[in-house]
């Protein structure tokens, strides 16, 4: 299996929007229910939102109202707009299929560093 690759990430102020995508390999993408997850230092990794392969999403309350998650099949990528950005959303956000693989897998992307400045 291939890692999937994110991007997008970067330095923003608080209340700034970053968008970030997630290129995803392997087959059948359309039929996979996607998530992305963060860790912040020190934190364990968390879920932050998943768009199911029949559109149905679902977010963190953290999030919700702030970030949009959606997906493109035919580019095999995923999507998160963030909105509304604050210090504690200082993260390095991942992508994965569900579900999940173990914490410790090398089958986890390297990730995107997203850091909001107050």
């Amino acid at each position: 299996q291939v890692q999937p690759v994110e991007s997008g990430g970067g330095l923003v102020q608080a209340g700034g929007s970053l968008r970030l995508s997630c290129r995803a390999f392997g087959r059948f993408f359309s039929i996979k229910n996607m998530a992305w997850y963060r860790q912040a230092p020190g934190k364990q990794r968390e879920w932050v939102a998943t768009v199911y392969s029949g559109l149905a999403t679902y977010y963190a309350d953290s999030v919700k109202g702030r970030f949009t998650i959606s997906r493109d099949n035919d580019a095999n990528t995923v999507y998160l707009q963030m909105n509304s950005l604050a210090p504690s959303d200082t993260a390095i956000y991942y992508c994965t299929s569900l579900p999940p693989p173990p914490e410790h897998s090398g089958d986890w992307g390297q990730g995107t560093q997203v850091t909001v400045s107050s």
